[in-house]
């Protein structure tokens, strides 16, 4: 079963990522509200990040340099590994972030 976002079913995987990356604010909210997340500007900033960076790259990134990331690049100073699982308990950014976000599902452990 997938998703309806702006009254159209979307395809996902077995763990409820998208197929097919949606980018409408609506996907970010159909998502969060199916996890029981509350949606806080914190929230916005880091899916806002994963979707800047899967247009760049392709693909999201690891943790790691996700917090980097937000730290240097995300407007975000304040990010760090406590504050994104704070944000994100079914693990984390780098993974319910991206779910969230309307991303497929990351590939691997090492992202980049």
């Amino acid at each position: 079963m997938g998703y309806v976002i702006n009254g159209e079913e979307k395809e996902v995987d077995d763990y409820g990522y998208l197929l097919e990356p949606d980018f409408s604010d609506e996907a970010v909210q159909v998502i969060a509200d199916a996890c029981g997340l509350a949606l806080t500007e914190q929230h916005r900033k880091v899916v806002s990040y994963l979707r800047e960076k899967y247009k760049e790259e392709g693909h999201t990134p690891n943790m790691r340099n996700l917090i980097k990331g937000l730290q240097d690049e995300g407007d975000m100073p304040e990010a760090d590994t406590k504050l994104l699982f704070d944000l994100f308990p079914d693990g984390g950014a780098a993974k319910q972030g991206c779910k969230v976000a309307g991303l497929p599902q990351p590939k691997g452990k090492g992202g980049y």
